[in-house]
């Protein structure tokens, strides 16, 4: 089979290779559709020592099962294989499992023609979603548990919050998506890339620059930083009013100083989500089911031959995209 391999730092290419053996418990998944995701991203930059080259990448994924126990049946997944016997598994937190993998950064990912995945990790697909459209389960899930953790630390709910949302990039943009869909009004997001702040106008979200009109100090009830870098913590801290709480997505670096005496004095909750549960996921694909994002003209669909050129245009800042999809 065809697939595109990270094979060093800035480098993709496409490649032709063996599909690895089903184990037991195991299905094989023609891909139809794979998203790229900012960690595939983080990888192609060689910011990420779990994901070594060669290896395939890619982990948002839907397609049709082709060998296995769900043979003939229409699925996207969870990229995170689970034990299932740990305390984490045993207390319901999955995705905190000791012992898990995942496809795409231990265990070959969905940048290719098939991919294998555990079959308790296969989500039945309703007839009235696209491919396309449901492989951005993932993603949307990743939104769905942040808002879900920062919610319930909240004085009152998110609704009547006033919401700043940091970075326009996918999961920026799905979650100040979801929460105008839970009816948030005051809903700010802000990003330095010119392309990607028109598309989150082109869908009616307010966005702007930080450089040009920083957030007023004390001013919002949540963040959500899906950026996570130095900056944009030091954005969040300052922004948020006492009682508030910052949800922390992203994970672009660790660098900077993090004010906790500000956190401190202004009783903040600053928290942190990783990935989302199985019922994230079943959420995800209601959602998009329903439609719940709006239109989707921020997703762009190529052939993934062109994959290469596709990571270094999302790399360069020179894509409106915010999510870009892949088909074999």
């Amino acid at each position: 089979m065809q697939a595109l391999f990270y094979v060093g730092r800035e480098q993709m290419e496409m490649r032709g290779t063996e599909p690895e053996p089903l184990k037991p418990g195991e299905s094989r998944v023609q891909v139809e559709a794979t998203g790229i995701c900012g960690s595939d991203l983080h990888a192609y930059h060689g910011h990420d020592p779990r994901r070594m080259p060669p290896m395939i990448l890619g982990h948002e994924v839907a397609g049709r099962v082709v060998e296995g126990a769900w043979k003939g049946k229409r699925v996207t997944m969870n990229p995170l294989i689970v034990c299932g016997h740990c305390e984490y598994c045993q207390a319901g937190r999955q995705n905190l499992c000791e012992n898990r993998s995942m496809i795409g950064m231990n265990r070959p990912g969905s940048f290719a023609e098939t991919v294998n995945i555990a079959d308790h990790s296969l989500i039945e697909l309703p007839q009235t979603l696209s491919a396309e459209v449901a492989a951005m389960t993932e993603p949307v899930a990743t939104a769905v548990h942040g808002i879900h953790r920062l919610e319930r630390v909240l004085d009152r709910p998110l609704a009547e919050s006033r919401v700043l949302v940091i970075g326009a990039g996918a999961i920026g943009l799905m979650t100040a998506l979801i929460l105008r869909q839970r009816g948030v009004r005051s809903l700010r997001i802000a990003d330095l890339n010119p392309l990607r702040r028109e598309a989150a106008l082109r869908v009616g979200l307010e966005a702007f620059d930080p450089r040009e009109a920083p957030p007023r100090a004390d001013s919002v009830e949540a963040v959500f930083d899906c950026v996570g870098a130095g900056p944009t913590r030091k954005m969040a801290v300052a922004s948020a009013r006492p009682g508030g709480a910052i949800m922390h997505l992203g994970l672009q670096d660790n660098d900077g100083v993090t004010d906790t005496r500000a956190i401190t004095l202004k009783e903040l909750s600053f928290l942190g989500a990783y990935t989302y549960s199985f019922g994230d996921l079943r959420a995800a694909v209601a959602l998009l089911d329903a439609g719940a994002l709006g239109e989707l003209s921020w997703v762009e669909k190529r052939p993934l031959v062109e994959g290469p050129a596709a990571f270094e245009e999302l790399a360069s800042g020179r894509s409106a995209a915010a999510k870009v999809i892949l088909y074999p």
